[in-house]
């Protein structure tokens, strides 16, 4: 694996199921060089972030960026949203996961306003959330703020872990596809964890595989508008196994993409992981059968 501000370290959809392969298999895939890497990456970062979490332990007040002038942009930027210059001035609600906050979020948040996006911000939701479908609808309420604060009918949701799931759950069974533009989520649970089992409150019991909330989920949602591009990796030491970070639901617009060697709390400092969630959330990859060549659509 590259570092994370390598700017050629660009993750890889793929169409892959979900296979774990043989234990040989797997043990090489744990002991090879980028798997190594990821995990020393992934300690450091976890350290790193260990001395921001109380940053991020007040709520981020919500601002547009009056530099953000579309004009004034540098090249790159203005090319990012060729396509439709109005994306940028679409709100970007960033979501933590569970015993966190909107601290693991500071490298994406500027890198997302660097890249343009008029505003970013993020949501706290209570460190004593019991329940998934009452912290969807806390996010859902959020959102209806965020929209009536900077004047837009819909928002993009970018959800680490947990945020993802809640996020999820608020579009697909809570009619939140009415104000959710794009959802993007990075090492999301969407098919449950078995580390789950190891922690019996309340709300980890919603995380296991098979569980209640999961099996409400996998139901039929045919109408959901929200496309879904799901950011996982190979290397996830939370999501178990890696390959229940993906969104397989036949009724969803989803995309499912694959990172390799980088770790869970890595996902949203990873330069590769960053550009695609700004290009996602542009619209230059929104719809899965437009600009990706076919091999790489999940």
């Amino acid at each position: 694996m590259r570092s994370p501000s390598d700017p050629e370290a660009g993750p890889a959809s793929h169409t892959v199921g979900r296979g774990t392969g043989t234990p040989r298999q797997l043990l090489r895939s744990l002991l090879s060089p980028s798997a190594l890497t990821g995990g020393m990456t992934e300690l450091a970062l976890v350290g790193a972030h260990v001395l921001m979490y109380p940053l991020g332990a007040r709520a981020e007040p919500l601002r547009v960026d009056p530099r953000c002038r579309p004009g004034e942009q540098p090249p790159g930027v203005r090319a990012l949203f060729g396509a439709d210059p109005l994306a940028a001035r679409v709100p970007v609600v960033l979501v933590h996961g569970l015993i966190d906050n909107h601290s693991i979020f500071a490298v994406m948040r500027r890198s997302l306003r660097r890249r343009g996006f008029t505003s970013v911000c993020s949501w706290n939701y209570s460190p004593f959330l019991s329940d998934v479908a009452r912290g969807a609808a806390d996010l859902g309420e959020h959102l209806q703020r965020v929209c009536e604060r900077i004047g837009h009918e819909r928002v993009h949701v970018v959800g680490h872990s947990l945020g993802g799931l809640l996020a999820r759950y608020h579009v697909q069974r809570q009619g939140g596809d009415r104000h959710v533009e794009t959802l993007v989520t990075l090492g999301t649970p969407h098919g449950g964890s078995v580390l789950a089992h190891l922690l019996p409150t309340p709300l980890v019991r919603q995380l296991r595989p098979g569980s209640a909330v999961l099996r409400e989920l996998a139901e039929p949602a045919p109408d959901v508008r929200t496309p879904v591009t799901a950011i996982y990796s190979d290397l996830d030491q939370v999501v178990v196994p890696t390959g229940a970070g993906r969104c397989d639901h036949p009724d969803l617009r989803a995309r499912n993409v694959l990172v390799r060697g980088v770790g869970h709390t890595s996902l949203p400092f990873h330069r590769g992981v960053l550009d695609e969630v700004a290009t996602t959330l542009a619209g230059v990859r929104r719809d899965p059968a437009v600009g990706l060549a076919p091999a790489a659509v999940a």
